[in-house]
């Protein structure tokens, strides 16, 4: 089949390499416009756009994807389906164009996660299970017929990184899988059930700053949620303070917010329970063990 390949982040990079690697036909890719990054201003490319360039394909960068040239641009490739992996939202006018119609993938069971952060979300909440889902696109966010899902454990040692990572891999497969659906004329769709939806919203810097009121669960659970990027932070004397790895403990009872420490274990109170720090950044510091930073650095 002739493929256009809308997607930006890493996460999309498998899916794009599996579909042109499969024997159907990327015939263009649209990808986000290219960033000034850096003190010299350097334009930055996506990583999708860096793999089009390397293999050939066609970009399209709308600034605009209502932009009457850039919609008629995508008529006249004459495409079989569109694919949509880390996208923006599609416009009607731009998803109804294919006969074969447009999926997205989506990092969650839906209708649990529809929304901008799923996998995030999902460990934030502390899931043990989350997944993947295919669906053709319609007007309103997440939440068009599903053509496939598959499921996905989430780990005890997962954070968003390591999840992120897997879900890539996974989805890729659960892509070609559509596809292939798709190009055999065998695609049995269902309906979401909107009763049974849970929200997924774009990560806030107010969510990432650690509220030592709630309980360690909770606290280590918004930790590997968020870890590495952007990173749950809490404030000391007026410096930040981001947290990467941690875990729950009950050994010591202490009160929200009170740190103790040994030389080497750094321990926090929380509303419930009490959170060890194993991997710490203070502001405008690389990251560090609880060890390293305890010999330079004080909570006191």
């Amino acid at each position: 089949m002739r493929i256009i390949f809308f997607g930006t982040p890493d996460f999309a990079i498998p899916s794009l390499q599996g579909i042109y690697e499969s024997g159907h036909e990327v015939a263009a890719v649209v990808t986000a416009t290219d960033k000034a990054k850096g003190r010299g201003k350097k334009l930055s490319f996506t990583p999708i756009k860096e793999f089009a360039l390397k293999k050939g394909i066609k970009i399209f960068q709308p600034e605009n994807l209502r932009d009457l040239s850039f919609i008629e641009s995508l008529k006249e490739i004459n495409a079989d389906v569109f694919v949509v992996v880390a996208f923006k939202i599609l416009p009607r006018e731009v998803y109804t164009i294919p006969n074969g119609g447009a999926f997205n993938l989506h990092g969650s069971l839906l209708p649990c996660y529809r929304g901008a952060a799923p996998i995030q979300w999902a460990i934030i909440n502390g899931e043990k299970e989350t997944g993947l889902t295919t669906f053709f696109l319609e007007d309103k966010v997440d939440t068009g017929n599903v053509i496939l899902q598959k499921h996905i454990s989430i780990e005890d040692t997962d954070n968003f990184e390591t999840l992120h990572d897997r879900m890539s891999l996974e989805g890729a497969q659960l892509v070609r899988e559509t596809l292939n659906l798709i190009s055999g004329g065998n695609v049995k769709t269902f309906k979401q059930d909107d009763l049974s939806a849970s929200p997924a919203p774009k990560i806030t810097k107010e969510l990432c700053e650690i509220d030592w009121k709630k309980s360690a669960f909770q606290i280590h659970n918004l930790i590997r949620g968020l870890s590495p990027i952007p990173g749950a932070f809490f404030i000391h004397d007026r410096k930040r303070y981001k947290i990467y790895r941690s875990s729950v403990s009950f050994d010591k009872q202490l009160n929200a917010g009170e740190v103790y420490h040994n030389g080497n274990e750094l321990l926090v109170g929380c509303g419930e329970g009490t959170l060890k720090i194993f991997e710490i950044q203070p502001e405008g510091r690389n990251k560090m063990t609880a060890a390293e930073f305890l010999r330079g650095y004080s909570l006191d």
